[in-house]
């Protein structure tokens, strides 16, 4: 299902948890052979790669209950495990675990960090975003 968002600026877009932005890397038009494809077959493939645009705080650890001292007051600090996805990297995902959307005309997809199968990291590819 694809969900559209027209008007806004990328950079105001927060995501949420293990949550990373991705947008797509352009779908090839031949094989390796030269056979040309028709529209749409590469984005019906299970496995797709895309550069990361944004990524979420990462996964929300508990602070530890501390009940010894009772007339100690309890703060809720919420402390996340950071993800290994950074802003730039080129990743390769699994295309059933996302939701995709349209912003302003380009297609972005929003992938859990637990479907991503690798990133490669390289200043040059980052540069390409």
């Amino acid at each position: 299902m694809l969900f559209k968002i027209e008007g806004e600026e990328l950079s105001r877009f927060i995501m949420v948890g293990d949550r990373v932005l991705i947008k797509p890397k352009a779908a090839e038009s031949k094989t390796r052979s030269g056979l040309y494809l028709p529209p749409g077959v590469e984005e019906k493939r299970k496995i797709q790669s895309g550069y990361v645009i944004k990524i979420g705080p990462g996964y929300p650890i508990p602070s530890p209950i501390d009940n010894t001292e009772p007339w100690k007051e309890q703060s809720d600090n919420l402390k996340y495990f950071s993800l290994q996805a950074k802003e730039g990297d080129l990743a390769v995902f699994l295309q059933d675990s996302t939701y995709e959307m349209e912003f302003n005309g380009e297609k972005y997809c929003i992938v859990p960090h637990s479907a991503i199968l690798m990133l490669i990291r390289d200043p040059e590819l980052s540069s390409n975003v």
